[in-house]
């Protein structure tokens, strides 16, 4: 049986526009996914960013991705604590 992608539930913090995104040009965003994951659209900042990671790297699949702080602080109220 093939396990299906999981998918959004929920918008974490205020959605863009309350933050200024009136454009939508910029719209940092956090999600909570279906299988309890968090996805997150930020500025790709992999190559800038690489080389300053305190751990011994990533995957070659995964991204580093920079959110506003902003985005972040409105969105921790919604962040569970388990």
């Amino acid at each position: 049986m093939e396990s299906s992608s999981p998918c959004i539930v929920r918008r974490l913090g205020a959605p863009p526009r309350q933050r200024g995104s009136v454009t939508g040009s910029s719209c940092p965003d956090i999600f909570e996914l279906s299988d309890g994951n968090f996805a997150v659209i930020g500025t790709e900042a992999t190559a800038a960013l690489d080389r300053e990671l305190p751990t011994h790297g990533r995957a070659d699949y995964e991204r580093i991705v920079v959110i506003t702080r902003e985005t972040l602080l409105r969105a921790k109220p919604d962040i569970p604590d388990a």
